[in-house]
């Protein structure tokens, strides 16, 4: 290992040693500065991918080093191994030059967008979201033709996004790329371009808050936002200094609506029983004992809008649990609504006309039944169903 380390080892030397049986030895040799091109080569289909990987980290760490103007053996031989080496069929060899070149602007622009096609996450992401070589035409080709599901998450997420690609990413069917893109503050979206997609936030709760806290907000745009949003989000609404008066006027008012106190407004509706829930949620009610006692009244308009409160979901999803009477979408609200399987089981029956026997119950020491990832997924599902 010493002599594999060594600057001043002769070539002979490190190529006999990058065959040796010990992948520690030829993991020196792939680290050794010193190592002629032939070594390079040698490692670069060696057995072992950890020893590839740190090969190719060494190499990529050159490119700076190897400027355009530099057409040099060096230069030539170093770029020829990374092309072997970015379609390693080891994604950890991809990832080790990844890594280092993710925000690299020296890289070959080849180079980069081989990694940003590639169909390992780990591999592509970084290199999507932090490379300064992509552009407008690379990162529209990766959203007609995406490499992996999160391929529109990563791009929406990059500094300065341009028009275009904002319009593109919007139009896309997919919701977390949309709410990524409606928190990244420096993206361009135009004015037409926010307006639609407000116009879709009805069924997409999670777009509420990025959309309120956009930079640029048209006065149409705040007038439909505050008719879905309530509480701190319509606060926040309100207090907006780049709206005009007259629409700040027209949201405060509708803001004290909504902080007034519940009266005997007749028959329950859906409506009044939204409203009656923001109002609990706004004055610090809306708990699950809260919940319970509704919920032995067999109040189950009552407890569907003050799940959807809760959790922070339109009604219409709670509804749609409801009609597919699915116990796992009802628990999955509930612990989106922070409560405990306790609400959830009586919520499965009353919300969800679930059998008795039927009914999910909780796990050890009172834990939910099913993963967080899975929670998350039924919710999706759920708003997918709805479109």
């Amino acid at each position: 290992m010493r002599q594999a380390s060594a600057r001043d080892a002769p070539a002979e030397l490190l190529r006999a040693l990058a065959d040796d049986p010990l992948p520690t030895v030829r993991a020196c040799v792939a680290l050794n500065p010193a190592a002629p091109p032939g070594v390079d080569r040698q490692i670069a289909v060696d057995t072992d991918e950890r020893v590839r990987a740190l090969l190719g980290q060494r190499l990529a760490l050159l490119l700076p080093h190897l400027s355009q103007a530099r057409r040099d053996a060096v230069g030539e031989h170093t770029r020829a191994v990374l092309e072997i080496l970015v379609v390693d069929e080891a994604a950890r060899v991809r990832l080790a030059i990844a890594d280092v070149v993710k925000a690299m602007p020296e890289a070959p622009r080849a180079l980069i967008l081989r990694l940003a096609r590639d169909s390992t996450v780990s591999v592509s992401d970084p290199v999507i979201r932090l490379s300064p070589l992509l552009t407008a035409e690379d990162l529209l080709a990766l959203l007609a033709q995406p490499s992996t599901p999160v391929t529109h998450s990563a791009i929406a997420s990059r500094p300065n996004l341009d028009a275009a690609v904002c319009d593109a990413l919007a139009a896309s069917a997919d919701p977390l790329a949309v709410e990524a893109l409606l928190t990244n503050a420096s993206a361009a979206i135009r004015e037409a371009t926010l307006d639609a997609l407000v116009d879709r936030a009805h069924a997409e709760v999670t777009w509420h808050a990025p959309l309120v806290r956009r930079p640029a907000l048209s006065a149409r745009a705040a007038r439909a936002l505050s008719e879905m949003v309530t509480g701190q989000l319509l606060e926040a609404l309100c207090r907006r200094a780049d709206l005009p008066r007259h629409v700040t006027d027209e949201l405060r008012e509708r803001l004290e609506r909504a902080n007034a106190p519940p009266g005997d407004a007749g028959p329950a509706t859906p409506e009044s029983a939204l409203a009656s829930a923001q109002a609990m949620a706004l004055a610090g009610t809306l708990d699950e004992a809260t919940l319970l006692a509704r919920a032995d009244t067999g109040d189950a308009l009552a407890c569907a809008a003050m799940l959807a409160v809760a959790a922070g979901v339109a009604v219409a999803l709670v509804e749609r649990a409801m009609s597919l009477r699915s116990a796992k979408a009802i628990v999955s609200l509930t612990h989106a609504a922070g409560w405990t399987m306790r609400a959830a089981a009586t919520l499965q029956v009353l919300l969800g006309s679930v059998a008795p026997g039927l009914v999910l119950g909780a796990g050890p020491n009172g834990t939910f039944p099913l993963a967080v990832e899975e929670m998350r997924w039924q919710l999706a599902l759920l708003r997918r169903s709805g479109r």
